[in-house]
């Protein structure tokens, strides 16, 4: 009873302390010592043995792909590319279709392979350009790069990110598994979240709300000078970029590459090798626009650092709960769900993401110890790769999840008051709606 207690407010205290912005690294190990003191285990065992061994696996396994993705994602950034594809988007779709243009940007820079905060702040400055000249409302902003980025481009059958490579190491299956239906769940979420999106800033209009920045945001900009620029002036800094063909190849080869290297080689090979190509194909095409490489790739290393350390964190958390017989407790009830055996695993890689706010992370978790379970039983590891990735795009978009806290925030300087409603709409509700209508067709097909 005591360990299950502990469990829980372990599971709360790391919540919470997120939510008040505490560094993800300290409310991990926070709630890691009273996961261990509770659930009966020596706290040094816990924290030296079980902590560092999920963090430094999770490291070992998956530090590459996070600095290639990051170093891409600088190139990208620093040449112009995200942003000339953008402004490509912009042109091409115009004010009147400002939302959708906002998430085909930040969609198809990530289903690129473009790291996530990358996409973000290289779309904010088009988007509040779009919804200011249509007149919408600021807050739409963070739900629009939210859905765009993470939604369905990270869940999709073939896309390069972590969440779609994590499954094939535990199921030994490649980034396109799942077939059909996972094809149709990603075009499910698009359609259906476009839709909804569409209509809570229609009902926001209709009610009189128009484009005004948050106050902080506002000032920033005037200080900077953004506010008073021309159109004319917009258009010569457009030329300045790289042209959208040599912007978008990059992308094309990355997403290309992997899925077709990832039928003879494994799938962390495959995104490893089509990673460098994206960053060797960019640097050669856009070499003029590349002023400071080597600052690119320190930047690029950093930032892997950062995202890399604070998911190894979650994960060595996990590593200690898994660890108590109360964890054992609740994943047998999972398994023992009613109906179709792969419904727990959609429920447990979910609720564990939910809770530590991280998809990766919770798969990172969750992998290890339920693909075992479920590969004896002889479920369909493709189904289960799809599944897993789906649940891990559901819950983990709670209020204290990193990207989301960062795009509300740091990117747009909104609240999550006035801001978060819709995305929990766009990146919880439907994405879970999505894998569970997944977990029915493949229990039917």
């Amino acid at each position: 009873m005591l360990g299950m207690l502990g469990l829980i407010l372990g599971l709360v205290l790391l919540m919470f302390l997120t939510l008040r912005g505490i560094n993800i690294i300290i409310a991990a190990i926070l709630s890691s010592i009273v996961v261990a003191i509770t659930g009966g285990l020596n706290l040094e065992t816990a924290l030296a043995g079980y902590y560092m061994d999920g963090f430094t696996n999770y490291f070992a396994s998956w530090f590459l792909i996070f600095l290639l993705g990051a170093i891409f994602g600088k190139i990208m950034h620093e040449t112009g590319a995200a942003e000339s594809i953008a402004q490509w988007i912009k042109r091409t779709l115009g004010a009147k279709r400002a939302v959708f243009a906002v998430v085909a940007a930040a969609a198809i820079m990530t289903y690129g392979g473009v790291s996530l905060f990358v996409v973000g702040f290289a779309v904010y400055p088009i988007a509040v350009s779009l919804f200011r000249a249509a007149n919408l409302p600021h807050r739409f902003i963070p739900a629009a790069l939210v859905f765009g980025s993470i939604s369905f481009t990270m869940t999709a059958p073939g896309s390069p990110e972590i969440q779609n490579l994590i499954p094939t190491e535990f199921f030994g299956t490649t980034p396109t598994a799942g077939g059909w239906v996972g094809v149709l769940m990603a075009l499910l979420v698009m359609i259906t979240g476009g839709l909804l999106l569409s209509k809570f800033v229609q009902n926001a209009v209709k009610r009189g709300e128009t484009f005004s920045l948050p106050g902080n945001r506002a000032k920033e900009e005037v200080s900077a000078g953004l506010a008073e620029k021309t159109e004319g002036e917009l258009l010569v800094e457009e030329k300045t970029l790289p042209h959208i063909v040599f912007s978008i190849l990059p992308l094309v080869c990355v997403i290309v590459m992997l899925n077709i290297i990832a039928q003879f080689a494994s799938s962390t090979a495959a995104a490893l090798i089509s990673l460098t190509a994206g960053i060797v194909l960019a640097c050669l095409t856009m070499y003029k626009f590349l002023a400071q490489f080597w600052n690119a790739l320190a930047k690029g290393a950093q930032d892997a650092l950062v995202a890399v350390a604070n998911t190894c964190a979650v994960v060595g958390f996990g590593s200690v709960a898994a660890q108590v017989s109360a964890f054992d407790t609740v994943v047998d009830g999972l398994v023992s769900l009613p109906g179709p055996p792969i419904l727990g695993l959609a429920v447990a890689v979910t609720l564990i993401c939910g809770i530590t706010g991280s998809a990766s992370g919770g798969l990172g978790i969750a992998l290890p110890i339920l693909a075992p379970i479920y590969l004896a039983q002889g479920v369909d590891p493709g189904a289960m790769h799809r599944v897993a990735t789906l649940a891990s795009g559901g819950l983990d978009s709670m209020p204290h999840n990193g990207y989301v806290v960062t795009t509300v925030r740091a990117i747009c300087g909104e609240t999550h008051k006035r801001a978060y409603w819709p995305i929990f709409w766009l990146s919880v509700v439907i994405p879970t709606i999505a894998m569970l209508l997944a977990v029915v067709l493949y229990s039917i097909f």
